[in-house]
């Protein structure tokens, strides 16, 4: 059997390989031959991959290729795939050795260790790009934010490097250090970074007074396994101190589970599309809310250039069922789907198989999420928040005191509509 599972192809997590969206474990025959893996991989690709002219690539001629050659160990066949796999172009079909496979399937457990920073590759510029830190983590402490570009680690040029690479060098045993060179805008400095053990709380929450009565404040940094019942937990609590409506902060959430994200969805919708996907013979799957609402009181979302994958899946779905005013600015604009296997040697592939769409249709993956209400931070603001987290979500929060004034006018709509 092929252990399959789709996963939102818009970031690598640092400490886990990929990001996930559904995850699923079945065995895999054992074959000895490098060449067979070689082969393995290539029939994979043949059969699912979304685009059915390979970017272009004679597929056929590169199976002649590297199958002519021989290869001495499975050293040799991982090169041999790797190489087969970047001519595609498709910097998130790729190839994981064991361990990193391994290294995948840990990423929703809920504990890392590392320096806590997810990346992409910029489509336009080719550029490895941290999408967003996790809260909280060494990364996040020493100043990193999204959009920032990793040109070196540890004075290595990141020129050229996919993924997988930049993980394994900024990857590394806990309480070591690791030294990035960043660009940011016409800026380049270096940080300095110690190795952590990194606890994941998806979910932080608070009820906050305010002029128009009690708020609920929701953050959610990451769609892991705990998330929605984190969440419904949350939406409970805050529903049982009388809140009038509720913020729900998805900044710098580089995704996760799919179907965290279609729970987390329907706690907030009745019924509704939330999102579909199209593969390369332009198929749709789609998933709806059905009646699982927790409450229809009015809802704010602030998203950001971190926000990426699956939380571009929950704000595309609020905003397109016209269930919240997103605030915020444009999102990261990943929305390729993939599929992951398990090969016969524990090594691991993930394959694009298709895109996914808003509700109303849009591409996220060429669009990003764009907010109802625009809100910017200056260069400085970013910093600040970013090395004060508990300054997020308050009144030194410009785009938390914007989703405020939002949900105040909100709030006042739906008395007025209930005849209050």
């Amino acid at each position: 059997m092929v252990k399959r599972g789709l996963i939102l192809g818009s970031t690598a997590a640092l400490m886990a390989g990929l990001t996930m969206a559904g995850f699923q474990v079945a065995g895999a025959a054992f074959r000895n031959s490098p060449k067979e893996l070689v082969d393995e991989v290539w029939q994979i690709i043949n059969r699912d991959y979304v685009d059915a002219t390979f970017n272009k690539v004679d597929w056929q001629a590169t199976r002649r290729k590297y199958l002519s050659r021989d290869y001495a160990s499975k050293a040799d066949a991982y090169r041999a795939v790797r190489e087969m796999l970047q001519s595609l172009n498709d910097p998130y079909t790729r190839f994981l050795d064991p361990d990193q496979f391994k290294s995948m399937k840990i990423d929703t457990s809920g504990e890392l260790t590392g320096v806590g920073l997810t990346l992409g590759i910029d489509e336009e510029t080719k550029k490895l790009t941290v999408v967003s830190p996790i809260e909280d983590s060494p990364a996040a402490r020493a100043g990193i934010i999204a959009k920032d570009e990793i040109i070196t680690i540890n004075g290595r040029s990141t020129e050229g490097m996919d993924i997988n690479e930049a993980v394994n060098l900024i990857r590394g045993p806990q309480g070591t250090k690791v030294k990035l060179g960043i660009q940011r805008g016409g800026n380049r400095f270096e940080v300095e970074i110690r190795r952590e053990k990194i606890e994941l709380h998806a979910v932080r929450s608070s009820v906050q007074q305010s002029e128009f009565g009690k708020v609920g404040y929701i953050r959610l940094t990451q769609f892991n396994a705990n998330a929605p019942n984190d969440m419904r937990k949350a939406i409970r609590s805050q529903l049982d101190q009388q809140v009038k409506g509720f913020i729900l902060d998805l900044r710098s959430n580089p995704g996760g589970l799919l179907y965290a994200s279609a729970e987390i969805a329907r706690m907030w919708m009745e019924n509704a599309t939330i999102v579909s996907t199209v593969d390369r013979k332009g198929e749709s799957e789609r998933l709806t809310a059905n009646r699982q609402a927790l409450t229809d009181k009015p809802l704010v979302v602030i998203v950001d250039g971190g926000s990426a994958s699956a939380s571009e899946i929950l704000a595309g779905a609020l905003q397109d069922n016209k269930r919240a005013v997103i605030v915020g600015t444009k999102t990261f604009g990943k929305g390729l789907v993939q599929s992951v296997h398990s090969l016969s040697d524990g090594s691991g592939l993930a394959v694009t198989v298709a895109k996914y769409l808003t509700p109303n249709g849009t591409d996220i993956n060429r669009s990003g999420i764009k907010p109802d209400i625009i809100v910017e931070l200056t260069p400085k603001q970013r910093e600040m928040l970013a090395k004060n987290q508990d300054k997020i979500g308050t009144e030194e929060d410009p785009q938390f005191v914007k989703a405020l004034e939002v949900l105040k006018q909100q709030v006042a709509k739906a008395e007025v509509a209930s005849g209050r």
